[in-house]
Formats: C-alpha cells, structure tokens, sequence
C-alpha cells in the first residue's frame, strides 16, 4: 500500500474532468489539483514556454512527494512529452491515452480531433493517430474560443455563446462526417453536451481525460501503488475564491482552495 498522493495539474477547470474520472476509479486514492489559473489560457502560449511551465508543473507536484502525476492538459502532453516522459516521477499525459482510445473506433469515416490552438500546432494528437490509422482521414481543428468561454462559466449546453462558438468552431468536423471526436483538451469535457447536441448522437466523444485516468490508474495497479483516504487538496495559482466557486458549481460540492504565488517563466 502506498498512501502518497496523486497529483494533477492543468492550466484551469479543464483538469477537473481527469479528477472526475479517476475519482470514480480509485474513490480511495488521495489527489492533489493544482490549476495554474493565473497563466490560462496555455493554449496561447509559445512552445518554449509551454515547455517551461510544464517543468515548473511538474516540480511544483513533486515537491508534495506524490507517487504519480496526471498531466491533465493536452498542451502539455502534446509539446512538451519528452519532459513528462523523462520526468523522475511517474507522469501520464493526455495525449497518448486518449489517441489509443481513439484509434479502436472502428469503420472507415474520418476521425476527428479537437484541441488548443498550440495542440494543433504542434501535430502530436494527428501523427500519433495516423501512426495507429493509417490511411484513415483525420480531421484536427483548433478551438481557441473554448477555454475563455469555459473558464468565465459559460458552459451550459443551451448557452448561446457557447452553441455559436461550437457551431463555427466544428462545422469542418460535422461536413465532413466524423464518426468520433477526440476532446482533447481536458476542458472541452465540461462542454460536452454542447458539443454532442451539435454533432449528433451518433459521433462519439472520446474524452483525453477519462483515458489519462484509466492509463494512471491501470499503472498504480500494475506497480502496486495503490492506497489512501480519499482526501483531496486543491490549490490555483489564480483567485482561490473564483476557482472556488466554479470548481464547487462544476463538481457539485463544495471546494475550497488554497492560492499558490504565481510562477515566473525564466528565460
């Protein structure tokens, strides 16, 4: 048994949707969420930077001493891999998990990803996936409206801003006749709904998040690193009080957490 702490980081809310899912895989494992809300949008970031703030992410989990870290951030995982992967302490990303899911879809109809305007531009969601489809079309588009809209709380499916930011952002996807979307942002979860009105029952949403979770929690069982209370700590590098509140309206319970100095990215 190993009661250390599993430690999750992402730019915002969007994190909130691996901790969900691996809550309700490993009830009695404790977690702590960092959500580096002062820098958010991560998507808007350079490479070199992203790169910095993933090893400052990184170090910050480590220095709780927890015994495996969830990279709940598909900006992270697709441009900076090489630092999660070579990381001293067991790190899963997004990226992998969710495009080995993907690539299960069966049939011949193109599949589609969605993620950060830095995701995106870094390739690593669609060489992964061609790499596992090969000769399969793939549809990868950029949604930069989503993470702002999500982190002021419009996240409700019958949100008017939201429904036209999905509607233009996703109009290439539903012509094109996608039979899945990877949601590989971990805060388009939180938007879901909105996204399957729009695309029809029929396109499945394959969520990073869940995927990262199952791949997190598959290897603490593999390593025998299982074990806790069920506690859960939260800190934001961003307004404790407005994290708060949208983490409680998101979660459904009450959350309370603690603000951490803001982390300065060193050239």
């Amino acid at each position: 048994m190993d009661n250390r702490a599993i430690g999750i980081f992402d730019s915002g809310l969007g994190g909130l949707t691996a901790l969900s899912a691996l809550r309700e895989l490993m009830p009695g494992e404790n977690i702590i969420y960092f959500a580096d809300s002062a820098r958010v949008p991560y998507g808007a970031k350079s490479k070199k930077e992203l790169m910095a703030m993933a090893r400052q992410d990184l170090e910050l989990m480590a220095s709780f001493s927890v015994k495996l870290i969830i990279a709940a951030c598909g900006t992270v995982s697709s441009n900076a891999s090489r630092i999660l992967e070579s990381f001293p302490v067991p790190t899963v990303g997004v990226l992998k998990p969710g495009i080995r899911d993907m690539s299960l879809i069966p049939g011949e109809a193109p599949l589609g990803i969605i993620a950060t305007q830095a995701s995106i531009r870094a390739g690593a969601f669609r060489r992964e996936l061609e790499r596992l489809c090969p000769g399969r079309e793939i549809i990868d588009l950029p949604c930069p409206r989503f993470v702002p809209l999500i982190e002021s709380g419009h996240t409700g499916e019958d949100d008017p801003e939201l429904k036209k930011a999905v509607e233009d952002s996703l109009a290439a996807a539903k012509e094109a006749g996608i039979a899945a979307l990877l949601l590989g942002c971990t805060h388009y979860g939180l938007i879901a709904p909105a996204i399957s009105a729009f695309l029809g029952e029929d396109v499945k949403l394959v969520s990073a998040s869940r995927s990262a979770a199952r791949a997190a929690c598959l290897r603490l069982e593999q390593n025998g690193l299982t074990g806790g209370s069920g506690e859960t700590l939260y800190y934001t590098s961003g307004d404790a009080g407005e994290f708060s509140a949208a983490a409680s309206r998101l979660l459904a319970r009450d959350i309370k957490a603690r603000q951490l100095p803001v982390m300065e990215i060193k050239s």
